[in-house]
């Protein structure tokens, strides 16, 4: 009877100790739930998928960076699996295609402008370091590179899922229908699967460059453990990323959250979908505009190519951004002149108009070329430009041109009379 009272008394111990235990992870619970609003009071850095007895762990050595940084991946997979890091910034930015390759099946061309706004603003593929020759053979192809095969044969279309889910738009457009101000007929929504092929175009057409959305860097170690040194270079979005890793289609981590903060003078431009410290456009359009304006030009055209060299925007928000802040360099300009009776207003009114009508057809048709064919024609039309602004200038050219000579003495002649009006 003893040793039976013993054992009651043992196990009444052990319950007592599990109950107490059980009350008070409760209650600490409930307490951060109630200071968090329900939230974990910080993100977390380990998350854990699982399918079935398998699972891939994923931790970082940081949650924020300050405009890029270095951040460490460490975690645990599969052994035998490679492993695969998706990285993606919540911040979406506009992507478009415009098709207009003939089908070899039919023969005919399509003339079909797939958009989408829904792409993050950045999105990079990590795969295992031992691909590294593979991803060098894609550099070594140029332009010519395809995104959804280089997917393939590295394996990484398991950790392909982000942009698979945008939503995207296609028109059935035309020149025609941009002149007219309109992208087109909207055709109807594409199925999952022509979904996801479409949106590996836009990648491409969007980030343009291999290394912007491929990387070998994941060193995995046969007992399934892996590491990774995430580099992210400065100027990328502000704000919330995630990265998941990936040992197959249907193996993957939970997401794990980041944050890149920028702090003025970066600023993050959503429409390009990048960060620039704004101090090196200013000193530069300073210097481009004190130039165009004795132009007669507003700089823009100096401007918009040099936009497009220097930082990572796309064309058309170039061309975009320009066209308002030349007013401007413009309307300091035509004040300027006005008072030096510069300007002809008969001949200005009549190229307001003609450029009244262009302005309302070209942003239409800049979504219909690519980045390649706006540098082509733009620095084709310079060095047009250059080539007949050097002949005039040629002393034979001015001898026999009585005109020139008559117009460059009315110049001179009305600066001589607006410097000794300035002086009385």
């Amino acid at each position: 009877m003893g040793n039976v009272g013993g054992m009651k008394k043992g196990t009444l111990i052990v319950l007592g100790i599990t109950l107490a235990v059980a009350l008070t992870s409760f209650f600490t619970a409930t307490a951060q739930d109630t200071r968090t609003g329900g939230q974990p009071a910080e993100p977390a850095r380990i998350a854990e998928g699982q399918t079935g007895s398998s699972q891939v762990a994923l931790k970082l050595d940081k949650t924020q960076i300050q405009n890029g940084g270095t951040i460490t991946v460490t975690g645990t997979a599969p052994p035998g699996k490679p492993v695969y890091l998706e990285i993606s910034s919540e911040k979406k930015v506009r992507a478009n295609l415009f098709d207009n390759k003939r089908d070899k099946a039919t023969g005919k061309i399509p003339y079909v402008l797939y958009m989408t706004d829904e792409m993050p603003g950045f999105y990079r593929i990590i795969v295992p370091r031992a691909l590294q020759g593979k991803i060098d053979d894609l550099k070594k192809e140029g332009k010519k590179w395809a995104y959804s095969k280089a997917l393939k044969d590295l394996g990484a279309d398991v950790a392909y899922t982000v942009p698979a889910k945008v939503k995207i738009d296609r028109y059935k457009t035309s020149i025609l229908a941009s002149i007219t101000g309109s992208r087109g007929e909207l055709l109807a929504a594409m199925d999952e699967k022509e979904n996801r092929s479409r949106s590996m175009q836009l990648v491409k057409a969007r980030f343009r460059k291999v290394a912007k959305v491929l990387g070998a860097g994941v060193e995995v170690n046969p007992d399934g453990t892996f590491k990774a040194q995430i580099k992210m270079e400065p100027g990328l979005p502000n704000g919330r990323y995630q990265i998941v890793a990936a040992a197959d289609q249907s193996l993957k981590s939970a997401p794990i959250p980041f944050e890149n903060q920028v702090s003025f003078p970066v600023v993050y431009l959503s429409n390009a979908g990048t960060s620039i410290n704004l101090l090196w456009p200013f000193l530069l359009t300073l210097g481009i505009v004190i130039f165009g304006v004795l132009m007669g030009a507003g700089g823009g055209f100096i401007l918009n190519p040099l936009l497009v060299l220097l930082w990572p925007f796309p064309h058309n928000v170039v061309a975009g951004t320009v066209m308002p802040t030349v007013l401007f360099s413009q309307g300091s300009g035509i004040y300027n002149y006005s008072k030096i009776r510069f300007i002809n207003w008969k001949v200005g009114v009549i190229v307001g108009l003609s450029m009244l009508a262009g302005g309302f057809i070209g942003p239409k048709l800049t979504e219909l070329i690519t980045l390649d064919q706006f540098k082509f024609v733009f620095g084709w039309i310079l060095l047009v430009l250059a080539a007949l602004l050097i002949w005039q200038t040629l002393p034979g050219y001015i001898s026999k041109n009585k005109k020139e000579q008559a117009i460059l003495a009315e110049f001179k002649k009305r600066a001589a009379q607006a410097a000794k009006a300035k002086k009385a």
